[in-house]
């Protein structure tokens, strides 16, 4: 079983970005153009190695490798945005990976490009690269070619080496489980169960019990072995359920208007663990969106439309204002749930205004906006 966290440190180790692996800042999938950089790299690390993982290291300064990490991303249907835009897609996996340097709401994501033999290529245009084009590696860049790609074997030991170096061990699960108990959540309770006498999940997080159902909030669970952070969040609610087979979390999101929150189940996930040593993951999108009269929601829309433009402006909000810019995200999400369907540019066009705010709540809300969003629309795509 990989130790993530020592893999990452180990094709860091090899300091420059290679024909196997590449190393990002951050991973942008708002845009046109960051989408289309993602996929770039996916197509042309997946052509040039055929016979081997290969990876892309997300949260590390290019210039000096140092770990800044990136915001938690638990977009399961990042498949999709593949399959979507390429022909013979490679299989991904995107993982969150904490690190102790780093402040809980920060990890390292690592992505997984499986080996396929196939050449995969661009089906449809996105951004500036038309339909038909194929990438490969040359050293550190992402290229074009038209050339035919020859099959190649040249990464396989150096990849197998850095994985068999990056084996968990018996110390690296225990440091682990303590790490995250007793250093990191040490303030709220914290829990852990095995599985089939190997894997160890633990999750941390303050119990509230509404009606007959104990919700999580601030909630933090890892799968110890492999370092992998499953869920994050400083907003949202979950429930968890296991037995001796499976761990299972349903997360909900708070939304409503004019004060007037509740939680609406989003998201189940499902960790199923085998006698082999093998676990699976399944998803499941649970989101119904809250339907609204909608000649209220034009007068919501327009009110908040009309106090972000007070806001770009410079000119003085009321403290009421204030609050419906903190909500602002969700609100313009629910409108676009309901049928204005501008509102979702409008809201990715707000963006660096939001992130500017001083209150750090409303580019928090934004950032969780866009999240459900992204999951909704990939959760349609796979229908």
């Amino acid at each position: 079983m990989i130790n993530k966290r020592l893999l990452i440190k180990n094709l860091l180790a090899h300091n420059d970005e290679s024909t196997f692996y590449d190393k990002k800042r951050q991973l942008n999938l708002h845009t046109k153009e960051g989408k289309a950089k993602f996929l770039k790299h996916i197509c042309a690390l997946s052509n040039s190695n055929p016979s081997n993982n290969s990876y892309i290291v997300v949260g590390v300064e290019d210039e000096n490798n140092e770990i800044t990490g990136d915001d938690f991303f638990d977009d399961s249907r990042i498949q999709n945005l593949v399959n979507a835009f390429l022909e013979n897609p490679p299989k991904i996996l995107y993982e969150n990976v904490p690190f102790p340097n780093l402040p809980k709401d920060r990890v390292v994501g690592l992505v997984t490009i499986k080996p396929k033999h196939k050449t995969s290529f661009f089906k449809k245009n996105i951004h500036t690269i038309l339909a038909n084009t194929v990438f490969v590696r040359r050293g550190s860049n992402s290229i074009p070619t038209e050339e035919k790609i020859p099959y190649t074997k040249q990464n396989i030991e150096t990849i197998i080496s850095i994985e068999n170096n990056s084996r968990n061990s018996i110390a690296h699960t225990l440091d682990g489980v303590m790490n995250f108990m007793v250093e990191r959540h040490g303030d709220m309770l914290s829990q852990y169960k095995v599985f089939k006498e190997l894997f160890v999940i633990c999750w941390a997080g303050n119990p509230k019990k509404i009606r007959e159902t104990t919700y999580l909030s601030r909630v933090d669970i890892e799968l110890i072995n492999e370092q992998i952070k499953l869920f994050y969040s400083a907003l949202d609610v979950v429930t968890i359920s296991f037995d001796d087979e499976s761990f299972t979390i349903i997360e909900h999101v708070p939304l409503g208007l004019n004060d007037k929150t509740s939680y609406y189940p989003l998201e189940k996930v499902t960790i199923r663990f085998f006698d082999n040593g093998y676990y699976k993951m399944e998803t499941q999108m649970l989101f119904e969106p809250p339907k609204y009269n909608t000649k209220m929601l034009h007068h919501i829309y327009n009110a908040n439309l009309a106090v972000l433009s007070k806001f770009q402006k410079g000119i003085t909000i009321s403290e009421r204002e204030e609050k419906d810019l903190e909500n602002f995200p969700y609100t313009l999400m629910i409108c676009y749930l309901n049928g204005f369907q501008d509102a979702k540019q409008k809201l990715i066009d707000a963006k660096p205004f939001l992130k500017s705010n001083q209150n750090p709540l409303v580019y928090l809300n934004f950032k969780e906006a866009m999240r459900i969003l992204r999951k909704m629309k990939y959760n349609k795509n796979n229908e």
